[in-house]
This record gives structure tokens, sequence and C-alpha cells, in this order.
């Protein structure tokens, strides 16, 4: 299946349906588990490792999620056991069953700085968004209906849809290597999408785990948060981009955390980092007056946003913006109601 002729291919075009595996390469299983979202899935891998699997990623913690892995387990995984969870990074579709594993005898690999706020989150409950949060929305001129709204209702918290985490784990390192599935792996750590994510690139045949850093037809989000408010997650994500490109090769399987198992990774590369310095060209020219992150979707996403993907695109408005303010082709000033003002530097 090409993707318009660009040379991006789908050698797997029909996804598992749930408690179903479907070989993707020599001793890899690529499964599937839904997610309650607009991106309904997220895609899990098991390799053989003879007398146990390694699991990468592992959805949310939920009952359908773990009746789903019941199934793999007894089905297509032959009821061996999983020995090690891999976690690529802290996001909860990918970590949210790894204690759950760990608590049946699996060993638990992330990179440092996902364990870290994976676990920082599943211990922050809060019934009711903090100050900062609050005061986040106010810079980024959230809708005044939303924000209204969002100060009386219980924010999303991890700890609703990820495991509790254990005190120990191993630490997944950049440069670093992992013998699984009959392979040697290289690891290399992206950014921007999360912090310190991790993909992993096989010496031994042309196969990619690239979770959400390496992705078809559709971009990771690029968000900001109040947890670090100035942050530049596309200055990060397009300096990762340009990193990998040095060692993507056209016939690479990449098995990404979403969508199908893909090849074409080097136009895949260029793809990514041109649309965003498309959306941040766009975004200049939408500059001409001053603007808040919340009045700057249309040119960014070039469509309206519907409530429920608003808090996600508010996030990813404030990281384009962002960038433009610290690259110096934006400059911002405080509004009267506290909002972030934006303009374009001629």
């Amino acid at each position: 299946m090409p993707d318009g002729g660009a040379g991006i291919r789908y050698p797997f075009p029909d996804p598992p349906t749930a408690g179903e595996a479907v070989r993707v390469a020599d001793g890899i299983l690529w499964m599937r588990l839904p997610l309650p979202m607009a991106l309904d899935h997220v895609n899990v891998y098991a390799l053989d490792d003879g007398d146990g699997w390694t699991v990468v990623d592992t959805g949310f913690a939920s009952v359908t999620s773990k009746a789903i892995w019941q199934r793999l387990l007894d089905g297509p995984l032959a009821g061996k056991p999983v020995t090690r969870v891999i976690v690529t990074h802290h996001h909860p579709d990918h970590v949210g069953l790894a204690g759950w594993f760990v608590a049946q005898g699996a060993e638990l690999h992330m990179p440092r700085t996902g364990w870290l706020m994976a676990r920082m989150l599943t211990l922050d409950v809060q019934d009711r968004p903090a100050p900062e949060t609050i005061a986040f929305y106010e810079r980024a001129g959230m809708a005044a209906d939303e924000l209204a709204r969002r100060k009386t209702e219980r924010p999303f918290n991890f700890a609703d849809c990820v495991a509790p985490l254990p005190l120990g784990y191993q630490r997944l390192q950049h440069g670093g290597t992992m013998q699984m599935g009959g392979r040697i792996w290289d690891i290399r750590m992206g950014d921007g999408h999360a912090p310190e994510h991790a993909t992993f690139w096989s010496r031994d045949d042309a196969v990619v785990l690239g979770g959400d850093q390496l992705l078809p037809s559709i971009s990771a989000n690029l968000g900001v948060y109040p947890t670090e408010p100035d942050a530049d997650p596309v200055g990060d994500w397009m300096a990762s981009c340009t990193g990998f490109q040095s060692f993507a090769q056209p016939d690479q399987l990449v098995l990404g955390g979403h969508k199908l198992p893909f090849t074409g990774l080097p136009l895949r590369l260029r793809q990514m980092i041109d649309n965003h310095h498309g959306a941040l060209d766009r975004l200049v020219a939408h500059l001409d007056q001053p603007r808040a992150a919340g009045a700057c979707f249309v040119p960014l996403f070039k469509r309206q946003i519907g409530t429920a993907e608003y808090g996600l695109a508010l996030v990813e408005a404030v990281a384009h913006l962002n960038h433009l303010h610290q690259t110096g082709r934006a400059s911002r000033h405080l509004r009267d109601d506290g909002a972030y003002m934006f303009s374009a530097v001629p």
C-alpha cells in the first residue's frame, strides 16, 4: 500500500483485532489495545526471548486492557511469561499496565526521565486543577467557557489509568544496547513528544521500534504543560528528527506506537520536519496582529478544533508559539487579563 506514491509503504495493511497478534518479523508480534479517545488505539509489541517475552509498551490500565492482555497471554503468547516490559515513554497509553506486569514478575526497563515523570504523576492526584494549572490556562488564552468548566471539574489524573509503578526499574540510556527478540538493538533517545523517548534500532535486520517518535500519517502531539510552561518541544522534536536521519534507511520496518508499521523512514523524517516548518510559517503570518495561543488553531491545524480536541490543540499551540518566541521570530507581552499575546517580529 503506497502512501500517494511518496515512498512510504505499509507491508501489513490489516491491524490485529483485540486479542489477536500479527507476526511482523521473526520473533516479533504486533498487537493492539483500545483507547477511549479520538486516537482509538495503541500498538504494543511482544518479542520472543525463548523462555519468555519482552513486551514493548502496554496500553491503559483498565479492565478492558487487562482482559485483552489475558487473551493475548493465553493465545498468541502461548502461555509463556512476560519477563520484561519496555516502556518507550511516560505517556499513560504506553506505561499504563507496566506496574501490572511487574506485579506478575516482569522486570521494568524505562528511560530515567520517563520513570520519574510517570511515578511522580501517578502519585500527584488532584481533585481540582492546581493554581499553577489555572494560571497556565490563562496565559494561553483559553476560551472563557472552557476555563470556567475546567476550574470546577476533576482534571485528568495519571492514577486513573496507570497502575502504580514500582520503586525500582532498569534504566534505558541513549547510546546503550538491548538484547531482545534474538537481536541486538541500539537505543536512541528522541525528544519533543515526550522527554527522553526511547527508540530501538536492530543491528541484525532492518527493524526499528519507534514508539510515538516515529509515526506514519499522523503527527505526534508536541505539547507544553504547566510543569514546564516555557518548554520548546517543537525545537526538541525537529532536532531529534534531524539526528535520526543519519540512521534511517528506506527498507527499515518501523513499528510505531500508533497506526500501521511502515517503510520509508528517510522520507517520513523529512516530512515531519517540513510539516512543522510549514506550521510555524503559517503561524508567523497569522501573528500580523497580536494573538494568544487559543486564537491560533486554524493556521496550525488547518481546520476548526472541537471540544474533544481542545486541550491537546491548546498545548500544541503554546509549543509552537514558544518556539517562535525563543528563536526570535515572535515577541510576547501580557494582556490585561493575563494572557500572553504573541506578535511576529518584522
